[in-house]
This record gives C-alpha cells, structure tokens and sequence, in this order.
C-alpha cells in the first residue's frame, strides 16, 4: 500500500489543505489547465508574441528591472533586467526553428507555468518555463527546466556559445 493511502486511513484531509509531499496547513488553490477560451494574462499574450516572432525588440520593456533568470544549468540566478534578456535572447535563437512550441498553459493572479516541447539535435526536449510578474504587468522571475538529462547536456554548450557571441 503506498503512503499516501495508508497515512489517509489515519488522517482524513480537511478539503482545504495540501496533501503528503507538502505543508498540511497550506490551503490549496483552484489551478486547472488552460483552455481556448480562457482569457490569457496580457503580460502572457506579449511574451506568446515575443516567442512566436523572435523578435526581441519588446523584450527589455516586458522584463522588470529586477528580473531575475532561473536556469536548468547554472546554479546561481541571473539578476538584474540585462542578465535575463541576455538568456532569453539567446535560448529564443536556440530553440528557433527546432520546432518549439508550448503544449500546456497554467495561468494564476501573478503567474504562468508554460509546457513546451522541442527538438534539439535529434533530442525531444521536453520544459517548463515558470513566469512570475507583478502589479505593473512586467516579468520578475523566468524559472526553466527542462528534461530529459541528455537534452540539457546537448543543450548547456549551445546556450554558452550563443551567451558568449551576445
């Protein structure tokens, strides 16, 4: 019997609390997938557009001056509006013409979690691209990841190259 199914026999979970895996006093919001006829954030529809068109021009005004740049290689955050754009510019180049495209859309009051897939050297990429902006509609914090493990060892060189020639 798992855990989950046996700690329930013990503990019967108030319908407003998180389960196993994490705080039980933390109350659970309502998230669901996106569907078409959802209203989609603006600051969403513009990063959409800046991702479908390649055009960066717009991208420093999306980004708030403090943004900060969660990679899936590099430990350290990237901070500061230049340091993100840097990255987003270069994995947009990366990842243009490899067939990329988002396949799942999570929207809350501040924030997005994005699914994509790619293709990258005859790798299946496989992501998530974690948004948060604030009050003013500007982008604080850009969190990727990605899988599996061999796609981002394809991938860590290409970004280098690409931030190295930026």
């Amino acid at each position: 019997m798992d855990f989950h199914r046996q700690f329930s026999r013990v503990y019967r979970y108030p319908e407003t609390t998180a389960r196993p895996c994490g705080t039980l006093d933390v109350p659970l919001r309502e998230t669901r997938p996106w569907k078409e006829n959802d209203v989609t954030p603006p600051v969403i529809e513009r990063w959409l557009a800046f991702v479908e068109s390649g055009h960066s021009d717009d991208l420093e005004e999306m980004l708030a001056e403090d943004a900060v740049f969660y990679s899936p290689a590099v430990f350290t955050p990237q901070r500061g509006r230049e340091k993100t754009a840097a990255y987003l510019r270069a994995a947009d180049k990366l990842f243009s013409g490899n067939n990329f495209r988002y396949v799942g859309k999570w929207f809350d009051t501040h924030s997005a979690v994005l699914e994509f897939t790619a293709e990258l050297d005859g790798l299946t990429v496989e992501g998530v691209d974690m948004i948060h902006w604030n009050d003013d509609g500007k982008i604080v914090s850009v969190k990727v990841m990605i899988r599996p493990l061999k796609a981002l060892q394809a991938l860590v060189p290409k970004m280098g190259e690409l931030l190295l020639s930026s």
